[in-house]
């Protein structure tokens, strides 16, 4: 990828709107409660026999970070772990014996803090993941870990149950920053755990950052890419911070005056994509770098990589199952969502021994728009000819509204359209779910009740 030098362009203004990140088609907004147990099941049981992906979701925090909009608790009560657990693994028991012929090829643990939960109680779960499910010798495990809570010697811990990928939350390195975010902690140290996950053989370290946080600017921004170049991570997160204080009342503590404007913002992003790529990583999607050789960066080159709600994987072709309050399944023809509030979820496993809140069985539109939009979010380009194989369509006939709502995005160089395929363009990529978008079929009345983050 080519960046090129976009702060000044009247594009950000014209094309800064609010739209999906599209970790899903259709996305959340659409769940509804009308999708049912019978319906989940009725997923599994007509979809394809294929490989299983484990997402656990353990949401309990030690500290309130002000940016965050994940579904979290923060409290400093262990004891709720435990509690927790019981519930967990009884969700996971009646979950597993649904996917009984099905190989699990990756397990990820995220929230939340992961490593909330203690070593025993780790380790507990990841074995009782393993008693439960058939789990592949080579299956992947990740953890996302907040560096505040772990030690070097919990690093050799995850290793010795079975962890190969770690996650890191840096997001800045300017204490300025991290101070006005609430979320303090030592570079020094971030570095040691890096380091020792090199020195205990994890496959990958990703590093998350955040461009768009309060008091950022191009000096703060230039320490921030200094360091994580230093630590050398095999792939780097780079999301914007999405501004929602009307939505949730942690970001209230960020004074709006303390932020970017969006023109700022975006220079910001645009500095850590030029550092980045000129460090030799491959821009992946939206956000995410990689080194050339990483399976993501390989999966990209040969038109293959896949997105979920768990980021970009090279595992498109495997289902996912959703544990732990919040959790989002997608498995066959379906997406699916347990309860997001704690007490709903354990009133569900009380009742019913499952959690499912809500969901939707995708139609067949839904499953031709869907791979669409993957696409071009993770490829960039799309063959128009393989679509039409594929779904027995013809492209430009089908999507003729959808194709003429893009003429100005291709008049503004965003995007190229022949009778073959649409290649997104450098600057193109920036705004590729202002093109997403297009092809979306619900986005109207979500637009219209501000339910989005802006794009940049």
């Amino acid at each position: 990828m080519s960046i090129v030098p976009i702060a000044q362009n009247p594009l950000v203004s014209k094309y800064n709107l609010q739209g999906p990140r599209y970790t899903s088609y259709p996305t959340a907004l659409e769940f509804t409660e009308k999708f049912n147990r019978q319906a989940f099941l009725n997923a599994i049981n007509t979809g394809k026999c294929r490989e299983l992906s484990l997402y656990i979701h353990i949401p309990f925090c030690h500290k309130l970070c002000y940016y965050c909009g994940c579904n979290k608790i923060v409290t400093k009560h262990k004891h709720k772990a435990e509690q927790y657990l019981i519930f967990l693994k009884r969700e996971i028991h009646q979950q597993a014996k649904l996917f009984s012929d099905r190989k699990v090829c990756q397990i990820h643990l995220g929230g939340g803090t992961p490593t909330f939960l203690n070593d025993q109680q780790l380790d507990e779960l990841t074995s009782y993941l393993r008693q439960q499910f058939n789990v592949s010798d080579q299956v992947e495990m990740g953890i996302e870990i907040d560096p505040r809570e772990m030690t070097v010697a919990r690093i050799a811990h995850l290793h010795n149950i079975g962890f190969n990928r770690l996650s890191i939350g840096v997001q800045d390195v300017n204490e300025a920053v991290q101070e006005a975010i609430n979320r303090q902690q030592s570079t020094e140290h971030v570095a040691a755990l890096v380091e020792a996950a090199k020195n205990h053989g994890f496959a990958s370290v990703n590093l998350d950052l955040i461009y768009g946080l309060p008091h950022q600017n191009s000096d703060t921004m230039e320490q921030t890419i200094t360091a994580v170049q230093a630590m050398d991570p095999d792939r780097i997160s780079l999301f914007s911070y999405a501004h929602m204080p009307q939505r949730f009342a942690s970001q209230r503590k960020i004074k709006d005056n303390w932020l970017p404007t969006a023109e700022q913002k975006l220079q910001l992003m645009e500095q850590a994509m030029t550092a980045f790529t000129d460090n030799g990583y491959q821009a992946i999607g939206m956000d995410h770098f990689a080194k050339p050789d990483d399976e993501l960066s390989v999966a990209q080159k040969a038109g293959q990589l896949h997105r979920n709600f768990q980021g970009y994987t090279t595992l498109g072709d495997s289902d996912l199952l959703g544990l732990g309050v919040s959790a989002i399944s997608a498995v066959g023809r379906s997406l699916a969502q347990n309860h997001k509030d704690l007490n709903d979820y354990y009133h569900a496993i009380d009742e019913h021994e499952h959690a499912l809140a809500r969901g939707l069985t995708l139609t067949a539109e839904d499953e031709l728009r869907s791979d669409v939009i993957r696409q071009l979010m993770c490829n960039f380009s799309l063959n128009k000819k393989q679509i039409e194989d594929k779904y027995k369509i013809i492209f430009d006939e089908h999507f003729s509204d959808d194709l003429q709502s893009l003429n100005a995005l291709k008049v503004d160089g965003l995007l190229i359209e022949d009778k073959e395929q649409l290649q997104v363009c450098d600057i193109g990529r920036l705004f590729v779910r202002n093109i997403c978008m297009s092809f979306d079929q619900y986005i109207k009345p979500q637009l219209a009740n501000n339910r989005y983050s802006s794009i940049v």
